[in-house]
């Protein structure tokens, strides 16, 4: 059974592409928002859109298009905001601050619990202008080889969305055990039963001392945690080692009939 993630709320951000050239880009950024948690798009004059590429690329996020504002200006979109944070990928000036995207997120989601919060990303071939950047209270950084840092603009969105949702409390829960994990008892008869298989397939303990073998076996099965199901596959296996070398005629020493195989 796998783990499955904890749901959380929406959270008050909205993301703000400025002047986006392609529409297959659009829908993809909405299928990274909708993955993450996030419905709130704003498009600020988008060189093609509504358009049938973006609905193709948004797989199953088409609601965040026909939800999406399109705004004629900047400052229309970041309109009741009052933090503003700007992707960038170049070095800019010193005096403005730079977050990681890691730490950029965890500020983000804070500051949305006191009001709503914009996230931009600029142009894809020439990102947010210099009076663009100056909007913005500070910069957010996505770390990257430094020989090849350009990230396609879906890309950057799905990494800081990902980032926002696990500031925001995100988490993988594993499931409940079924099967109760083998006790101390049921382990004890897994380790006698092979070290009594080793002993007969002739598996020699090769450390220094020679005597670490099944110390450092105990080690890994109980790293495992395995649980009685578990335990009692491990032990049917060995058993049916035995009874192969039975068949071949190799003797077998007598074992308490109390034990389980």
């Amino acid at each position: 059974m796998e783990a499955a993630p904890v749901a959380i709320g929406p959270a008050d951000i909205r993301v703000v592409l400025v002047e986006t050239s392609h529409p297959g880009n659009i829908g993809a950024v909405a299928r990274a928002m909708k993955n993450m948690g996030l419905s709130r798009l704003v498009l600020v004059r988008p060189k093609s859109f509504p358009h049938s590429e973006a609905g193709a690329r948004a797989s199953g996020a088409t609601d965040l298009l026909e939800g999406a504002q399109v705004a004629a200006s900047l400052p229309e979109a970041l309109a009741g905001c009052g933090l503003v944070v700007a992707t960038t990928a170049r070095e800019r000036d010193p005096n403005i601050r730079v977050l990681d995207v890691r730490e950029g997120a965890a500020h983000m989601v804070q500051q949305a619990a006191r009001g709503p919060v914009a996230l931009l990303f600029g142009n894809e071939r020439t990102g947010l202008t210099n009076d663009e950047l100056a909007l913005a209270n500070l910069l957010l950084r996505i770390p990257a080889n430094p020989e090849y840092s350009s990230l396609n603009l879906a890309m950057a969105v799905q990494v800081v969305a990902y980032e926002l949702y696990r500031a925001r409390g995100a988490r993988v829960v594993p499931p409940e055990r079924i099967v109760p994990l083998a006790g101390a008892d049921e382990m004890a008869r897994l380790y006698a039963h092979l070290a009594e298989v080793l002993d007969e397939v002739g598996f020699k303990d090769r450390t220094a001392s020679g005597t670490h073998l099944m110390e450092r076996i105990r080690r890994f099965f109980n790293r495992a945690d395995l649980d009685q199901n578990e335990a009692n596959i491990v032990r049917g296996i060995l058993t049916a080692v035995q009874q192969k070398r039975r068949a071949a005629g190799t003797p077998h020493p007598a074992r308490d009939p109390s034990e389980r195989a």
